[in-house]
């Protein structure tokens, strides 16, 4: 009997810890669960593809797999991933011209429409009501540019020309402009009228490629479609300032991906061929080299950020500490086979399940 007592005091102690324990990891997040959203398979790369659908991963439980949410239309293959906080929804556009509206709360589509031109990596104002979406880097008519889109139905309010092959955009965190890549050319609107405030060309060496921008609006940093690199662009005056190559001599490998840490210290930018990423400090002007991270695989570029500066993320399966620069973890499935996507977002929920929070398919700068 005496031995039972003690193992029934040992029992409570440890229930009344484990409780605890709980209680201060509550605490500590305020009842807030941290997700990254990967959508699969990739339209853009081959490597670490997935069954179609979302896989969810809980960025404080070491990234580990939590489910997926199957969706067969992504069979298409996945072109852009956005999402609006105010209608706690993704929309998702693939190789297929299709653009959809996925609600994460009740985890149902709510519409799907496909567009003669195509869909690529679209944007949405944060009021939630409207979606820019480029054309595609495939198109090069003349007619090239946003076709501006109802996001509660999927109507098309407007098509605005702008020229071949538009491709990335991005609302700014303020929702004043959104910005649009197109061949060698970043045009600015302003949302409010949808006319183009300003044009900047000759930016990214051939072609057009992915782009970050910091928090006040004033840079911008391209990627070069021909060396391992980026121009910075002076979004005041409209020009570029400065032409930054990644290596001890030019690596002629094109660049896909951009990333600024929240805190716009540092400029992060993929070699995918390579299979690096290059990171520099971007608190020098030009920015300066600080070192580069070796990733797992190759595939389409890209680099994001947890919306605290914490994780680094990008193309391959590979997930970093963005402080020390180590490898932490990869990312997996429910049978352990390595994944990744260039099309992720981190989305944080309540307790009771509803959205309170989400990031940026970009890695925007955030300091201000």
């Amino acid at each position: 009997m005496h031995s039972r007592n003690i193992g029934m005091k040992f029992f409570a102690v440890w229930v009344l810890m484990l409780s605890f324990g709980l209680t201060l990891l509550a605490k500590e997040n305020n009842g807030i669960n941290r997700y990254l959203y990967m959508s699969s398979p990739d339209g853009a790369q081959k490597q670490g593809r997935s069954e179609p659908g979302i896989l969810i991963f809980d960025i404080d439980n070491d990234h580990k797999f939590v489910r997926r949410i199957d969706i067969p239309i992504f069979e298409e293959g996945l072109r852009g991933f956005t999402g609006s906080l105010i209608n706690h929804s993704v929309y998702y556009s693939t190789t297929n011209r299709r653009l959809g509206c996925f609600d994460l709360e009740t985890e149902k589509i709510l519409w799907e429409r496909q567009y003669p031109r195509g869909c690529d990596r679209t944007s949405i104002t944060l009021d939630g009501k409207k979606l820019y979406v480029p054309t595609g880097w495939w198109y090069k008519g003349e007619d090239s540019g946003f076709l501006v889109i109802d996001a509660s139905n999927g109507h098309l309010i407007k098509r605005i020309e702008v020229g071949p092959q538009a491709h990335n955009s991005i609302v700014s965190l303020d929702d004043r402009r959104v910005y649009l890549g197109t061949d060698m050319m970043l045009t600015v609107f302003d949302t409010a009228t949808d006319q183009i405030v300003q044009q900047i060309k000759d930016v990214g060496e051939r072609g057009v490629f992915p782009y970050t921008i910091n928090s006040s609006q004033e840079i911008a940093y391209v990627c070069l479609g021909d060396h391992v690199g980026f121009d910075v662009v002076d979004l005041i005056q409209g020009k570029r300032l400065h032409r930054v190559l990644a290596g001890d001599a030019p690596i002629e490998n094109r660049t896909h991906g951009a990333g600024l840490t929240p805190d716009e210290s540092e400029l992060w930018i993929s070699d995918q061929k390579g299979q690096k990423l290059f990171i520099f400090d971007a608190t020098q002007m030009p920015p300066t080299p600080k070192g580069h991270v070796e990733l797992s695989d190759g595939g389409h570029g890209w680099v994001c950020f947890s919306l605290d500066g914490k994780y680094a993320w990008n193309h391959a399966p590979d997930i970093f500490d963005a402080r020390t620069k180590e490898k932490i973890g990869m990312f997996r499935d429910a049978s352990g086979k390595p994944v990744s996507s260039s099309k992720f977002i981190e989305i944080h929920f309540n307790e009771a399940g509803k959205v309170v929070e989400m990031s940026n398919e970009f890695a925007l700068g955030r300091k201000l």
